[in-house]
């Protein structure tokens, strides 16, 4: 829902909220003793008045910063025993804003205004995210570089980033990038394994010293400044072409993980460290683990994986681009 000044008046069932907006421009409406104007947003704690009376909405915004533990799944399915809403038990009906992993921890918003959440999730609008990750062996200069210059996944190559050590087994990395399982891949793309991995920031609301396992409400100075940089994004998308969506990508990247059952090769190679093998020659590449009839259609031969406008140096042993798996035999 919309938290917008009209919709909170209509939804309180004072007026509708085309009259509401004729309120506001006629100087009647208050939010916190001051004169709002048309577009305004209210915050939770925020009082707003018409003609002096106070206007309360029966469902008041929530919006809160949860440091999810690791084991915990970012769904509201009540059929995944350990779902992030039945965690929280929030009195509110609420969601998460996007997902971080089953074995990932760290900070996730949740909210039950689904305005922002679309506007947060918009690939085109380069929300940061920063992640503290330990691997399982020294990082290199030459790692965080190639790291940081984009590595390919399936027939795309992920956006440049941020990247910085704090020690010889664990490094900052900020992305502006939401594809699935992300750093994880980009990590064992360079036969590194990640042991932990923790989210930290979203835009500029930071995990702080919130405990594992607890939550909090967004301050007003948290809200007001996530509002402004939604707004100013927005402005900056619309001068640009669109982005790609990240939904075909991640969706992809479902069934490539199926076909090679990701999640249970990563457990084995675990429970066997000393025997473990590159995971670029244990997995099968995309074109050989997806059938013909799963491959998503190509609409034009492909010379590879790109940034912009230049092709991405190729790595052997990885997933191959479409037009380099279509010269296969069989596909």
């Amino acid at each position: 829902m919309e938290y917008r000044l009209n919709k909170y008046i209509s939804g309180s069932g004072y007026c509708s909220r085309r009259e509401a907006d004729q309120l506001i421009e006629d100087g009647q409406v208050t939010i916190n003793g001051k004169r709002a104007t048309i577009g305004m947003r209210v915050l939770p704690g925020q009082t707003v008045k018409v003609w002096g009376e106070v206007i309360k909405n029966k469902i008041e915004p929530v919006y809160i910063a949860f440091n999810k533990p690791v084991g915990v799944v970012s769904t509201t399915d009540t059929q995944e025993r350990n779902n992030i809403v039945d965690f929280i038990s929030h009195e509110q009906r609420i969601f998460p804003i996007g997902r971080l992993d089953k074995d990932s921890q760290g900070l996730i918003l949740l909210t039950n205004d689904g305005d922002i959440v679309n506007k947060i999730l918009r690939v085109g609008n380069n929300h940061k995210k920063e992640y503290i990750v330990r691997v399982n062996k020294p990082v290199t200069k030459d790692f965080l570089t190639r790291m940081a210059q984009g590595v390919p996944i399936l027939d795309r190559v992920t956006r440049r980033c941020e990247i910085k050590e704090i020690n010889p087994y664990t490094f900052q990395i900020s992305l502006i990038q939401g594809l699935n399982r992300q750093i994880r891949r980009m990590c064992e793309y360079f036969d590194y394994e990640v042991t932990k991995l923790e989210r930290i920031q979203v835009m500029n609301i930071k995990l702080g010293n919130l405990g594992q396992g607890n939550w909090r409400n967004l301050t007003t100075a948290e809200l007001e400044e996530l509002f402004t940089l939604l707004e100013e994004f927005k402005a900056v998308v619309q001068t640009k072409k669109p982005a790609n969506s990240n939904k075909k990508m991640n969706k992809a990247l479902e069934q490539y993980d199926l076909k090679t059952n990701y999640r249970k090769a990563s457990s084995v190679a675990k429970q066997t460290p000393k025997n473990k093998v590159s995971s670029t020659a244990t997995h099968k590449t995309y074109a050989e683990a997806m059938s013909a009839k799963d491959r998503p259609k190509k609409k034009k031969e492909s010379g590879g994986p790109r940034i912009g406008k230049s092709k991405a140096p190729s790595k052997k042993g990885f997933a191959p681009s479409r037009a380099q798996s279509s010269k296969r035999k069989g596909s």
